[in-house]
């Protein structure tokens, strides 16, 4: 119908001429009464469920296999693929602290094999031992996934952390910095064996120049 046209006929009634589909070719309108129709808009709106995003967090360590490094970044795609947030974090131990190069390095790789499905919220920072790195899904439409096989991810964790770390895919909540260091020197060490005695104890030299325990 032409278009005026088809104005003529919403005046006639008394309503109002209101395109719906702008992308749609030829554009496609309606004869609706204009203020009720952006009500009704406004109301869909706002019963629409909003999608919330979720924070998952998996980890890497310097030096880490090759296997065990496809594992991990598939699994941070699939987590991004479902629209949750994702920080990857990489974890020095001891004398790595001197190769800080190899882990930003290392994040770099992670960050263009994960570039087809997300953006970068936070380049990789070091903080403390950790180096850490912030990413966000991107549209499901624009998203180009690298690593297919998600389903076949296990859901055992590597080798390359102790019992005590969390699981690769754990949410997060907050930003704070994790403990699991400071834990790991506090923890009292069971090998030591306790002297339990009320006498006096005192060191001495025996005659083959090998110290000796001695009660008093």
């Amino acid at each position: 119908m032409d278009t005026h046209e088809a104005v003529r006929k919403a005046k006639s009634v008394g309503l109002d001429l209101v395109e719906v589909s702008s992308n749609a070719r030829p554009p496609v309108c309606k004869i609706v009464d204009y203020g009720k129709y952006k009500y009704d808009q406004a109301k869909l709106k706002k019963e629409q469920p909003k999608k919330t995003h979720r924070l998952k967090e998996v980890k890497f360590r310097p030096g880490i296999g090759a296997n065990d490094y496809n594992m991990k970044v598939t699994r941070a795609e699939s987590f991004l693929m479902d629209e949750d947030k994702v920080r990857i974090q990489l974890m020095f131990r001891g004398r790595q602290m001197a190769h800080k190069e190899v882990g930003f390095e290392l994040m770099k790789e992670v960050k263009e094999d994960l570039s087809g499905v997300a953006h970068i919220d936070m380049e990789p920072k070091l903080t403390g031992r950790n180096i850490t790195m912030m990413l966000s899904p991107l549209p499901k439409h624009l998203q180009k996934p690298k690593f297919k096989n998600h389903g076949d991810l296990p859901d055992e964790v590597d080798d390359d952390f102790d019992d005590d770390d969390d699981d690769d895919g754990d949410e997060v909540e907050g930003d704070g910095d994790s403990n699991e260091e400071i834990e790991e020197f506090e923890r009292p060490n069971e090998d030591h064996q306790h002297l339990d005695v009320v006498d006096e104890i005192a060191m001495l030299e025996g005659d083959d120049g090998r110290p000796k325990l001695k009660r008093g």
